[in-house]
């Protein structure tokens, strides 16, 4: 993996791409409604865009859209300004609402906390109905709150099992071809032991160890074993009696079991070089391990823990800021910049799931029938963040301002019960620590 694809993962997949924003995020103080000052304005003159600075290739793929925008007509022009990504969350964070520019990126889950603090305005009334109807539901739910839209992404994100077909033929593997037929728990679990007895250390399965799991990480690639043991990280504006129902726990214990069979990845090789026959992991990582594997890369769902298999979602998305004071020129360049010809470009540049639906039926990864299909068919089947039925499997992280917080004390639990410590204890201590939080900040209610 590498650097590119490496900030690529934070940043268009994980969703969170520091910790440290997310604390800051949290300690900002703020509500109070979601009344702002965006004004229509005329539709004509300059905006002011901000976005994060990824990759090389998706920065290129966004100058070339604003270029473009701006030299198909005439009425508005875009002036577009990168900052990098390790600062990017600090940046809107630490900038009063007045300042902040006309159309600004954020990562997914940080936008409830901007609309808490009055920094983003709803986008409705200024996008058309053509570029809301084409997103996809899982990128709508993500950036909805109390049914108005604060934000729509080029691209979403989405988790799965990678494997080695080799290595599990050569230990008399069966593996899901799919969805309807995915591992449950205790299936992976017998699938890690048929491996280990034909592997020379016993290090079968990769789970992004080196990245840490008390970050963003740890939320996102690990919350879906909550959802899928029928639990949530809150249910109600509440931790306790979501996050650490017995279901959970026990999801949880299991998964602590399988640290013996994990490869520490320090050297970011361990599938491609074939030290694993299993990664865990999200669609970012299918070029490498394409290139590794070719035939031999299998892609099935995660583990299924009773409540069927669930991944995560979301991803960096485009709002207006809540001062604007000419959101409708906002708008038109929102609706060119998530038309298909630009969601294709980023897409292709960044190998990320596009979040319209016509630029995800024609996507040669994505399509049905295409080598990432499963992907699309998870983000096809949406649960928002509230009600995680059996047959939904694109869980979206809570919407909420106090995300911060949640992430923060979920990721602890989970790193100290990958550490050996109790699950019942460590999930207990965080629903506990959020919900003092939560009560601390009355609940962090937008009205």
């Amino acid at each position: 993996m590498n650097a590119g694809h490496r900030r690529h993962r934070h940043a268009a997949c994980t969703g969170l791409a520091l910790a440290l924003p997310l604390a800051a995020l949290a300690a900002c103080g703020g509500g109070g409604g979601t009344d702002t000052s965006a004004e229509a304005g005329s539709g004509k003159g300059t905006i002011s865009v901000w976005a994060h600075q990824g990759q090389e290739s998706e920065a290129a793929a966004l100058q070339n859209a604003v270029k473009s925008f701006n030299s198909s007509q005439s009425k508005v022009k875009v002036e577009l300004k990168l900052i990098p990504e390790k600062d990017y969350t600090k940046t809107i964070t630490a900038t009063d609402a007045s300042k902040l520019p006309d159309v600004m990126e954020f990562d997914g889950p940080t936008m409830a906390n901007f609309v808490y603090n009055k920094k983003l305005a709803p986008i409705d009334s200024y996008v058309s109905a053509k570029t809301l109807g084409n997103a996809t539901d899982a990128i709508k739910a993500q950036g909805e709150i109390d049914g108005k839209h604060y934000g729509l992404g080029m691209f979403d994100s989405g988790l799965g099992m990678y494997g080695n077909k080799k290595l599990l033929d050569a230990a008399g593997v069966k593996y899901p071809k799919g969805l309807s037929d995915a591992w449950t728990a205790k299936e992976f679990d017998a699938a890690l032991k048929a491996l280990k007895a034909k592997d020379s250390d016993g290090k079968v399965l990769d789970l992004q160890e080196s990245n840490g799991l008390n970050n963003e990480w740890g939320t996102y690639g690990f919350a879906p074993v909550v959802w899928s043991a029928g639990g949530s990280l809150l249910k109600d504006g509440k931790a306790a009696g979501a996050l650490d129902t017995p279901a959970v726990v026990s999801a949880l214990k299991t998964f602590q079991s399988w640290k013996p069979y994990v490869d520490p990845n320090t050297d970011a090789g361990a599938f491609t070089k074939g030290r694993v026959a299993l990664s865990w992991v999200g669609h970012w990582m299918y070029p490498a391990y394409s290139q590794a594997l070719g035939k031999d890369l299998v892609v099935m769902p995660l583990p299924d823990f009773g409540n069927g298999p669930k991944t995560g979602q979301g991803s960096w998305a485009w709002g207006i800021g809540a001062n604007t004071k000419n959101a409708k020129a906002a708008g038109a360049f929102l609706d060119t910049l998530l038309d298909d010809t630009n969601v294709t470009a980023m897409t292709k540049a960044n190998g990320a799931v596009p979040a319209t639906k016509s630029a995800l039926a024609a996507s040669e990864l994505y399509k049905q029938g295409g080598p990432l299909q499963l992907f699309s068919e998870q983000l096809a089947k949406p649960c928002g963040d509230r009600d995680i039925t059996k047959s939904c499997v694109a869980v979206t992280r809570p919407v909420t301002a106090g995300y911060p917080v949640v992430t923060a004390k979920f990721s602890e639990a989970l790193n100290s019960i990958y550490g050996g410590a109790d699950p019942k204890d460590a999930l207990s201590k965080a629903a506990r620590a959020i919900d003092r939080d939560f009560s601390d900040n009355a609940g962090y209610e937008i009205p």
